[in-house]
C-alpha cells in the first residue's frame, strides 16, 4: 500500500482499490510532557490507545451510519488497528469543528473574563483551519467564505450535521452517565457530499462523570466495556 499522509495519531495509505485505510497509532499529543489531545506535538505512546481510539470510533460511525448521518467509514479491523474509508476532498487544508456544550478548555483560556468553567454553551460551534504552525486558528462563517474554504450555504451544512452527530454522541455518553462538554470534529467532501471523516475518540471529547473528567483511554471501557 502507498502511504498517502503520515499524521500524529494515524497514518493514511492508499488501499488499492478506490479506498483508503487508516493506521492507528498510540501516540498522544501534548506539551512540556503533559498529555493534552488537542496539542500538536508527540510527546509519547500511551499502550492500546489506538485500538481504543478505532473501537469507539467504529461504534459510533456504525451507528451514525444506521440513523442516517453520513459519514466516509467502510469497515474496521479492531485488532489491526486498521479502518477502511472513502476518500475524502478537504476544505482548504483541513476544517476542524468544535461543539460545546459546556464552557471548559481553550474556551476559558480565551474567554474566561466573561463565563466560567462549566458554564452553559447550548451547542455552541466553532471552527478552526488545521495547521500545526499557526496552533489551528479560529475561523468565522464570514472568513471561511473570504477565503474561499467554506461558502456559506456550507457552513450551514456542517453545523447542522456537527450538531446531530453531537447529540447522538451525547445520548450514548449519558447512558453510562457520562456527560459529554465538549467534541471536535472533521468534515469534508466525500463523492460530492459534506460528511463527516477522520475518527470519534475519546480523545477527540472532553465528558466528565460525577463531576469528574474521564480519561479519554476510559471512555470506550465506559461505553463499549472492556
Amino acid at each position: 500500500m502507498k502511504l498517502i499522509y503520515k499524521g500524529k495519531s494515524k497514518d493514511v495509505f492508499d488501499n488499492g482499490d478506490g479506498n483508503y485505510l487508516f493506521q492507528f497509532k498510540d501516540d498522544v499529543t501534548g506539551a512540556d510532557g503533559v498529555i493534552d489531545p488537542g496539542a500538536n506535538q508527540v510527546i509519547g505512546q500511551v499502550e492500546g490507545l489506538g485500538r481504543e481510539n478505532l473501537r469507539l470510533t467504529e461504534y459510533f460511525y456504525k451507528l451514525l451510519n444506521s440513523k442516517g448521518i453520513p459519514t466516509h467509514f467502510v469497515s474496521a479491523d479492531v485488532e489491526k488497528r486498521q479502518m477502511v474509508v472513502r476518500p475524502a476532498s478537504l476544505f482548504g487544508k483541513g476544517v476542524e469543528v468544535i461543539v460545546r456544550l459546556k464552557a471548559t478548555g481553550s474556551f476559558i483560556r480565551r474567554f474566561g473574563d466573561y463565563i466560567k468553567d462549566g458554564d452553559k454553551l447550548d451547542y455552541l460551534v466553532e471552527t478552526t483551519l488545521k495547521d500545526d504552525h499557526k496552533g489551528d486558528p479560529f475561523i468565522t462563517r464570514e472568513i471561511h467564505e473570504v477565503l474561499g474554504v467554506l461558502k456559506s450555504e456550507e457552513y450551514d451544512t456542517l453545523e447542522r450535521l456537527a450538531k446531530q452527530i453531537t447529540k447522538v454522541v451525547e445520548e450514548e455518553l449519558a447512558k453510562k452517565e457520562l456527560e459529554l462538554w465538549d467534541i471536535k470534529f472533521e468534515f469534508a467532501r466525500v463523492e460530492g457530499k459534506i460528511m463527516l471523516v477522520d475518527e470519534i475518540s475519546g480523545g477527540c471529547m472532553r465528558a466528565f462523570r460525577n463531576g469528574k473528567p474521564v480519561p479519554a483511554l476510559d471512555i470506550a471501557n465506559i461505553l463499549l466495556g472492556k
